[in-house]
């Protein structure tokens, strides 16, 4: 699957920081802003 600009992203669910569920389609309606950066905790 790919994510392609100008599209919906697809519904995701991650845990949070109090490894509470939450899901991209809580946000509906919303503007939001997801991050990914592969290298957190990795070395290089």
């Amino acid at each position: 699957m790919s994510i392609v600009e100008g599209k919906a992203a697809p519904d995701f669910t991650l845990h949070d920081q109090n490894d509470k569920e939450v899901s991209l389609s809580q946000f509906k309606g919303n503007i939001v802003v997801v991050y990914f950066y592969p290298k957190d905790n990795t070395p290089g």
